[in-house]
């Protein structure tokens, strides 16, 4: 074969490659959403009385899974049940109603999750009459943040102000409290068979395989690139771009800790990049210590992967990405450059920021690579303290905004992952300075507009 056979055989590969990987994951995506409309037809059927709503206002997953368990525990008591985004709920489908269950995630302190945004600005803004609706509510949440269970004490009062009936007095749960879930529970029926777990696989013990310093010298916390397997051998649990890890501590575990997925399920092993966090007495957060100190290479830690739907590509696969991070956000974002480099995707515009260059540039032979080969169409890296005045990733998309306009005309998703604080807050104030709240609630709402922050 001559040298242009062998580039054409090469070309040949790639989109024969790039073509078979979206179809896998068009027809995985297809097979979901199907699975997932027969359940709730299922679920909704039977008596010709009107299903009740099970409403489920989600981030990372979990009310998602306890809104289908009771939607299943409802339709086994020969109640038909439809379970649904909130965000899919609009305020006349609401008014109509008679009986609607809320199971509401709260975010950050005390903000909606992403999958209530678009609820809070189209339904929660308006003055519906709600006098006909019975109403149910249970909030999740974490007593670490101040504002614990804000949402849903804000999605309670807000029901009531509009005239709705309350069933029963608000459960609130603190980090999956078993208690508090099966007092939920025992409202609709016999409990399903694993309250606490939904989503199938629980956790198990993966060892650690590999794991580097990618900032010495820097003036943050350290932050480790760390490699993990099955120690059970085997295949790899399956995950996407998106998804999280999710790990637990000896001496906490009833709170898992959420992470990152920095690698994509082809990559042979699970990566994560963690920060080290250190308590004002010097001891290191327990997670963050675990996974960055004391484990060594060999050992085990519990972890199970989890679906985040919220954040994957799903439906985005063919447009172009504008990714925006901070810090150890570049993981969510890393493993969606890696996803659409093996599609042979190039129209991504990475805007990334750290503190400096000399440093923090986390990734930055990969990143490099990606740029130099085109997976990168634009790269944007901003160093906050390379400079007398302080520059954020904000800062680098309001000088963009032209750009960023015309991406978003050319049908881009915007994908934040990051700092809930000052970061994403800030791009999200950004985002609708550039393209208005009328437009980002749209994005937000078609799924061009998603976000892991912390």
């Amino acid at each position: 074969m001559n040298d242009f056979a062998w580039r054409a055989l090469g070309a040949v590969s790639t989109v024969a490659a790039y073509a078979a990987l979206c179809a896998s994951i068009y027809l995985r995506e297809r097979s979901r959403k199907a699975e997932a409309a027969r359940d709730s037809a299922a679920l909704s059927a039977g008596s010709g009385e009107a299903p009740v709503l099970v409403l489920f206002a989600s981030q990372t997953g979990q009310a998602e899974a306890i809104a289908w368990q009771t939607a299943r525990q409802l339709s086994a008591a020969n109640t038909p049940a439809r379970a649904m985004e909130l965000n899919a709920l609009d305020a006349s489908t609401l008014a109509a109603a008679s009986r609607a269950l809320f199971i509401a995630s709260t975010y950050g302190e005390g903000d909606a999750p992403d999958g209530a945004s678009v609820f809070v600005e189209r339904v929660m803004n308006s003055s519906p009459a709600l006098s006909s609706l019975s109403y149910a509510v249970l909030a999740l949440g974490d007593r670490q943040y101040a504002n614990f269970c804000g949402f849903g004490r804000a999605l309670d009062e807000w029901l009531q102000a509009a005239g709705a009936r309350r069933e029963f007095d608000r459960i609130e749960v603190d980090n999956s409290d078993p208690a508090a879930l099966a007092a939920w529970h025992a409202h609709w029926g016999d409990p399903p068979a694993s309250a606490g777990d939904a989503e199938g696989a629980g956790f198990a013990p993966w060892r650690l395989v590999s794991r580097e310093h990618l900032n010495p010298g820097s003036a943050g916390w350290p932050v480790f690139h760390l490699g993990l397997v099955p120690q059970a051998g085997g295949p790899l649990p399956y995950w996407a771009s998106g998804d999280l890890a999710q790990v637990v501590v000896a001496s906490d575990p009833k709170r898992p800790r959420d992470y990152s997925i920095a690698s994509v399920h082809a990559d042979g092993e699970l990566q994560l990049l963690v920060r080290q966090e250190r308590h004002p007495d010097g001891t290191l957060g327990a997670a963050s210590g675990l996974l960055t100190s004391t484990l060594g290479i060999g050992d085990t830690v519990a972890l199970r992967v989890r679906e985040h739907r919220s954040f994957r590509l799903d439906g985005n696969e063919a447009r172009p990405l504008i990714l925006i991070g901070n810090g150890t956000g570049i993981a969510g974002l890393r493993a969606h450059l890696r996803a659409c480099a093996a599609m042979g995707r190039h129209d991504n515009w990475l805007v990334f920021g750290e503190r400096q260059v000399a440093h923090d540039f986390l990734y930055r032979d990969e990143i490099e690579v990606w740029q130099a080969n085109g997976t990168l169409k634009r790269l944007d890296m901003v160093f906050s303290r390379d400079q007398a005045d302080r520059f954020y990733v904000q800062h680098r998309l309001l000088q963009s905004a032209d750009t960023v306009l015309q991406w978003l005309r050319d049908g881009a998703a915007i994908y934040v992952c990051g700092s809930l604080q000052g970061m994403a807050s800030g791009v999200d104030a950004a985002l609708r300075q550039i393209a208005g709240e009328a437009q980002l609630i749209e994005l937000a709402a078609s799924g061009r507009y998603r976000r892991d922050v912390y």
